[in-house]
């Protein structure tokens, strides 16, 4: 066996022989040379060893890139991207959300050391970047580990664990030409040497905002935050191998909405951002996170390990949804969710089979609290049938509903709903290689998974404006002014409902299957078929305030990979290529009444297609470079809404929304004498279409190339540096939102400085 073959068995026996933090040390790995050990497969494996296509961004490119917060890992990886605003990320196309703006599971989750972040945390829970060990993201389903929410694939934030030798510190100041200041501080040590260690970290970022609000004034996208983390980590000499881990984390975020509109009715909108909502648009988030973590080798080569976590959630988002001087529209909504979590997991590491076994279980209960001022167009379809079945004429009907929209154009409504939910899922789940020669490897896994959720909705809708007097048209016509007043205020009515719930159980058997053949040390392919899953429930249609089950969806992957070193290890290339067939999918769907008589249904089916390319080269003991390229094209294939749905866009051979044909990056790092460094880094997204539908055209994004730089000094345990955002200032949108002139707009070009100590 050649050295490189010697290194990698030393590794991977070495990863399952211990727990996987124990692969964690104070000198990171890097891109090129040291082995990269990922564990959000639930066992720790080098990342040359694993077919799963899986993205690293490890602490030096943190630090080497200022990378502040899980977004920019999203802009930075491909086949990955940001949706709306912050409000989450694509994987291969497919939003975390689902891909069909239907349903009530997630697609793809975050998990910040193995706890679940509830969608309505992510744009500002504790997914920023400060004292984490790793990020890695899984592309593609991961349903046979993860498991519920994972159809999509996952993105895993390991922190940094306390160090039982040696006392650790680090500092960080970071100061913007926008006024955004982050101070970060983490310290750490043995309290007991060699058996007992903690460390405690934090993170306040006060920033003043871009995007003046001139009626109100101030900053709408102002923000402060505040990140703590405690970790204790207790390796009892007692009992050999045991080691246990508690964390703790607690965040508090009072800032902008999770998108901010700035107007583009304005000369220089890009460079001048302002607002002129009359309601505040924030978004504050409390997240508490507590994990126990416990791993103990049973045997030689079997290991037991069990992860608690426990998530108290509390996010409250306000948005002025009109956006003008006037006291038009607004949403308030509150969401308090309490996740638990409990998984036991046997790891085995034998000569030939090396594999997994756990059960899991979770369970999430919660609810929305929504109160909102909408303004609904009058439906003059629905009115003129109203008057049609009181005896008028075809032609009286039209005329006089026409009418009544000329005296109220919208129509006000005060809505106030509370919707409990509780979601229980348990599984078995299990994954395997087995070598049947030395180079050619078996694959499988399953995970048989039980579903139970209760939904539960009720609603409250009054009229919260003024009728039209009877007397518009004049007496001979107050009868039908009258009926159709009485019709309004019906309609409202209807979206009123009596507590009301349901329940749904769901049984999902998923297999995997695959072969692996190591064509050198330095060559492997693999190829990898899957069933994923996202799980049905029940959805409320507001209009009729009635509640309306749907079916889960179900995926088959097919998934080619290639890992490899040239050049004595210097070059690393590793590639996937995949195709999805997806069925069933929950869309939603329209049925006539007005704007918010719609519901989830079970009416699409698609498939995609592509493949992500990653490569990292050290050019010499002071340069190296990286670069990766992911392309995915999407498609519906088909499209069959239910009976009496009245929807007009056909999804039959559109794109899935926010799914980038493109995602480009590259960078490159150099090291000088006398202590100074570089990094320069560029990213490139081609157009998305921001809506799902035939006219999802009129809602096109153009593409974007970011470029990024960083310029340091370090001597001893000191570093200053500067650093640039969007160095070229391109000018940019997350999202078009024309007809109102208004805009998400990409960051623009921020200069910054830096400092940091390390010890």
């Amino acid at each position: 066996m050649t050295k490189i073959g010697l290194l990698l068995s030393s590794v991977a026996a070495a990863a399952l022989a211990f727990p996987a933090h124990a692969q964690q040390t104070d000198t990171p790995a890097t891109e090129v040379g040291d082995e990269i050990i990922v564990t959000g497969e639930k066992s720790a494996r080098a990342l040359q060893d694993t077919p799963t296509s899986i993205s690293v961004t490890t602490p030096e490119r943190m630090r080497r890139e200022v990378l502040i917060s899980i977004q920019d890992v999203y802009n930075r990886t491909a086949n990955l991207s940001e949706t709306y605003g912050s409000t989450g990320f694509t994987i291969r196309g497919i939003s975390n959300t689902g891909a069909g703006a239907g349903g009530q599971a997630d697609a793809a989750s975050v998990y910040v050391d193995g706890a679940p972040i509830p969608r309505s945390a992510l744009y500002g829970g504790p997914t920023d970047l400060w004292d984490v060990q790793q990020v890695e993201v899984l592309r593609g389903p991961q349903s046979t580990i993860q498991g519920l929410n994972a159809l999509a694939g996952g993105v895993v934030i390991t922190t940094k664990d306390p160090s039982l030798t040696s006392w650790t510190g680090d500092a960080r100041v970071l100061w913007t030409e926008h006024s955004d200041r982050t101070f970060s501080a983490a310290l750490g040590g043995p309290l007991v040497r060699d058996e007992l260690g903690f460390r405690l970290s934090a993170e306040r970022r006060a920033d003043r905002g871009i995007i003046r609000n001139i009626t109100r004034g101030g900053y709408d996208d102002a923000l402060q935050s505040l990140n703590l983390r405690a970790k204790l980590r207790w390796t009892p000499r007692a009992l050999p191998g045991l080691e246990a881990i508690a964390s703790y984390n607690r965040v508090r975020r009072e800032g902008g909405y999770l998108y901010e509109y700035a107007r583009t009715d304005q000369p220089d909108f890009y460079d001048h951002r302002i607002s002129t909502s009359d309601q505040a648009s924030r978004g504050n988030i409390a997240s508490d996170i507590a994990v126990f973590q416990l791993r103990y080798p049973l045997a030689k080569r079997l290991q037991l390990s069990s992860i608690t976590s426990w998530n108290r959630s509390q996010t409250r988002s306000q948005v002025d949804t009109d956006g003008t001087p006037q006291d038009i529209q607004a949403v308030d909504n509150r969401y308090l969710y309490r996740t638990l979590t409990q998984e036991l997991r046997l790891n085995y590491d034998g000569e030939r089979l090396r594999g997994l076994l756990g059960a899991w279980y979770y369970r999430r209960t919660g609810q929305l609290d929504q109160h909102s001022r909408v303004n609904i167009e009058t439906p003059t379809g629905t009115i003129a049938s109203l008057l049609r079945a009181n005896g008028a004429s075809a032609a009286q009907a039209q005329m006089l509903s026409t009418a009544y929209a000329g005296q109220l154009a919208v129509i006000p409504v005060r809505y106030d709903a509370v919707q409990p939910e509780r979601v229980e899922t348990m599984a078995l789940f299990g994954d395997a290689r087995f070598g049947l020669t030395d180079r050619l490897s078996l694959i499988g896994g399953f995970r048989f998974d039980h579903e139970r959720n209760r939904y539960t909705a009720e609603t409250v809708a009054a009229f919260n404006g003024t009728l039209p007097d009877a007397n518009f048209l004049g007496a001979a016509f107050a009868p039908a002014i009258r009926l159709i007043n009485q019709g309004v205020v019906g309609l409202v009515d209807d979206a009123s409902s009596p507590l009301a719930s349901n329940s749904r159980s769901f049984n999902a058997f998923l297999p995997k299957m695959g072969v692996s053949m190591a064509w050198t040390p330095d060559l492997t392919t693999a190829f990898t078929v899957q069933r994923a899953y996202r799980s049905g429930g029940s959805s409320q249609n507001p209009a009729r305030a009635e509640l309306v089950a749907y079916d889960p969806e179900y995926s088959w992957n097919y998934e080619g990979s290639l890992r490899s070193k040239w050049l004595d290890g210097t070059l690393t290339i590793n590639a996937n290529i995949f195709y999805m067939s997806w069925r069933d999918q929950q869309v939603t769907a329209f049925f006539g009444r007005n704007a918010y008589d719609y519901n989830t249904v079970n009416a699409a089916g698609s498939h995609l297609y592509g493949f992500e390319v990653e490569a990292n080269a050290r050019l010499g003991s002071a340069v190296d470079v990286y670069a990766s390229a992911g392309h995915t094209r999407t498609k519906f294939d088909r499209f069959q809404l239910p009976t009496g749905a009245t929807s007009t866009v056909d999804l039959t051979g559109t794109e899935f929304p926010f799914a980038p044909r493109w995602t480009l990056a590259a960078g490159a790092n150099a090291r000088f004498a006398g202590g100074f460094s570089a990094n320069v880094n560029a990213n490139y997204r081609t157009s998305v279409f921001t809506i799902v539908g035939r006219n999802s055209a009129n809602y096109r994004v153009s593409p974007r190339t970011v470029v990024n730089g960083r310029l340091g000094y370090a001597t001893g345990k000191w570093e200053l540096f500067v650093f640039v955002r969007n160095l070229l200032n391109a000018k940019y949108k997350q999202y078009d939102y024309a007809e109102n002139h208004q805009a998400i707009l990409g960051d623009p070009q921020t200069f910054g400085l830096g400092a940091g100590i390390h010890w």
